[in-house]
């Protein structure tokens, strides 16, 4: 498992927080450690899933990676 801190901007409520865990808890392979405004520590198995799938859950979920 990798461990990675993603940057991210637009975050602002609690409500941008449970949507972003939401996002990524739905891709397979995905870890969510930690979901704060602007940012989240997941761990993930990079034979299952891509970073690009990962920022691309994130920003299909309103908000962008940085």
């Amino acid at each position: 498992m990798h461990e990675e801190t993603i940057e991210i901007e637009g975050m602002s409520c609690g409500h941008c927080i449970q949507a972003v865990e939401t996002a990524l808890r739905s891709l397979a392979g995905v870890e969510v450690r930690r979901v704060e405004i602007g940012r989240a520590v997941v761990a993930y198995d990079p034979a299952t899933v891509s970073r690009a799938q990962i920022a691309a859950a994130v920003e299909d979920a309103g908000f962008q990676v940085v």
